[in-house]
């Protein structure tokens, strides 16, 4: 249970690294909208914990040999240190180096312990720490040569090449994610790898011992740091550095992926140390530098004017800054568990203590546990498994009735879409009979009114053709010429056509109402004989067509039309006509 309580230090420092560092993976990703935040953070954090466990030992040696923590008070106040360094510096939005804050926490402590700093391993680790970028750099813009030499060469569609790249940023981002968990699971779990539980654990096809227990709840805390606080970096490293492509996050994950694995594999390094070459260090990257340097090469290679300077310069700054501010406030903390609280932080022992990939082997065997949990693993397991199935059904179920649930809410739509549709239809039905009925009855009026009209007609024509029978016999010319005179009369009379005159302007008048709105508009002073004048002249009737329409004589419509025309200031060689047409 002290173990346990000791590690809350350490696993706060995981989410910190899973909110900072962790998001390196994918910041680019992210920041290129090629992958969302979230399915970024599922791939990372089941890559980051398989990374942890299976190969992060070899780092972990190195750190504990720059300063072999060796009591529980001084392993939980460096690991709170460096968290609270790490939580301060991601607050304000700046990639910070969680290597960087451990090790210089681990400095603190040893300062403060007396603890002999082993110089040739911290040598070691600054100058990975200045190699990572550069390594970056190079690997970076090579990568990004060769990609886009390849792009250019293949000449894949736009589309299938979209796919391609978020394919890649996949599986490299996984990579990725396995790499960083593997070197950066030091910072997290490496000052409390003396303190490791003595036990394997048995699970069949696979053992755990305590180390990589330890590894493995680091990785988990690193994970819950993903899910919970690293979106704001990935956006910082994705946009503000370097406006990236998708190629280019491409090429940066998988050179900041190269890098943590070179100084992370200790079988790579057991190679070229085979092949009589120097090994490689196995050394706690910052897998930030690496990001800014692959960026950078990636920058150099599309043009230095691209890369944000006043950016990289406030990066840089907050890994000068990093180191110091860990290792100042692990040592005033130091002082306060130690006489405040009581507690011893070293057990005065100087050395270097080996924390190699044989320890747990190399153990007495009567101090080491052996615990056979392939019966309780499967229980576990099918008990997740259970749940997860249970929780997918009900999810499944609950989708299939919010779909039914919206299926039915559109049916009801449209159900009343369409009832007001027949509404409308209906309205527009009736409507439309509405005009055929007065369009019948107008044209019922307009045939009774032509019957009576041919009547009348008929009956005038036979009182003239009495008239005429009557004149024939007549022997009197006195008589004679009275009954013509009577006939003469009756036809000028019959000859006015008043009352079909007023009906024919009616109807032009009901045709043309907007150019008499606009007449009566721009010339209010008109006379109803000038507008009736103005329609007929619109109609395009000539002068003599007017007079006889009129009854009149030419001579009167040209006055007429010369009276019109200075009515209306129509100017000299401007047709009347023409513009009365075009108003």
């Amino acid at each position: 249970m002290l173990l346990l309580f000791f590690l809350s230090s350490s696993l706060f420092l995981g989410w910190s690294l899973g909110a900072n560092d962790a998001a390196n993976v994918f910041g680019s990703a992210v920041g290129s909208k090629m992958l969302n935040f979230r399915k970024a953070a599922m791939i990372a954090s089941v890559f980051v914990v398989f990374g942890a466990v299976s190969q992060g030992r070899g780092p972990s040696t190195t750190l504990m040999n720059l300063g072999a923590v060796d009591a529980l008070a001084g392993a939980f106040t460096i690991s709170l240190c460096t968290a609270l360094a790490v939580l301060f510096m991601t607050k304000y939005g700046m990639p910070v180096s969680t290597s960087q804050a451990v090790v210089g926490a681990i400095i603190g402590w040893a300062v403060f312990t007396g603890y002999k700093t082993d110089y040739n391993v911290l040598s070691q680790i600054i100058g990975v720490w200045l190699v990572g970028p550069i390594l970056g750099l190079l690997i970076s813009a090579l990568l990004f040569l060769l990609l886009r030499y390849y792009l250019r060469k293949a000449r894949i569609h736009v589309i299938k090449q979209d796919a391609y790249i978020r394919y890649a940023l996949i599986i490299t981002g996984a990579f990725a994610a396995y790499s960083l968990g593997a070197n950066n699971i030091a910072n997290v779990m490496g000052v409390f790898v003396g303190s490791a539980p003595a036990v394997i654990l048995n699970f069949g096809f696979f053992t755990l011992d305590g180390v990589q227990m330890l590894f493995l709840i680091g990785g988990l805390s690193i994970a819950v740091g993903i899910f919970t606080y690293s979106e704001r970096v990935m956006n910082t490293l994705g946009n503000s550095i370097l406006s990236l492509t998708p190629e280019a996050a491409v090429v940066v994950v998988l050179s900041q992926a190269l890098v943590l694995f070179i100084f992370s594999s200790g079988w790579l390094s057991q190679q070229v140390a085979a092949l009589g070459l120097p090994a490689i260090p196995l050394v706690p990257v910052s897998s930030t530098q690496v990001v800014v340097g692959s960026v950078i090469g990636i920058g150099l290679v599309k043009g230095a004017r691209e890369i944000n300077t006043k950016t990289l310069g406030h990066i840089a700054l907050g890994w000068i800054t990093t180191p110091m501010v860990a290792g100042f406030l692990t040592f005033i903390t130091l002082f306060f568990v130690q006489n405040v609280f009581r507690l011893q932080v070293s057990a005065g022992k100087a050395g270097i203590v080996d924390y190699s990939s044989d320890t747990i082997s190399h153990r007495a065997e009567s101090s080491i546990h052996k615990l056979n949990v392939v019966l309780p693993g499967i229980l576990i397991l099918s008990f997740i498994i259970i749940v997860v199935l249970v929780f997918l059904f009900y999810k499944q179920r609950k989708l299939k009735l919010k779909a039914e649930h919206e299926l039915l809410n559109q049916q009801n739509e449209f159900y009343e879409t369409r009832k007001q549709i027949n509404k409308m239809e209906v309205s527009a039905i009736h409507l439309e009979n509405n005009l055929l009925s007065q369009k019948l009855e107008a044209k019922r009026r307009e045939n009774i009114n032509i019957a009576l009209n041919i009547s009348a007609q008929r009956e005038f024509l036979n009182t003239v053709a009495e008239k005429l029978e009557a004149l024939k016999c007549a022997s009197e010319p006195e008589i004679s010429a009275k009954q013509l005179h009577e006939v003469i009369s009756l036809l000028r009379q019959k000859m006015n056509f008043n009352d079909e005159m007023e009906h024919f302007y009616a109807q032009i008048e009901n045709i043309h109402k907007d150019f008499q709105q606009k007449l009566a508009a721009a010339f209010p002073g008109l006379s109803n004989q000038e507008r009736r004048l103005c329609i007929l002249l619109r109609l395009n009737l000539s002068s003599k067509e007017i007079s006889a329409l009129q009854n009149i004589s030419p001579k009167s419509v040209e006055i007429a039309r010369y009276r019109l025309r200075k009515k209306i200031n129509l100017g000299q060689g401007e047709n009347l006509t023409a513009f009365l047409q075009n108003l």
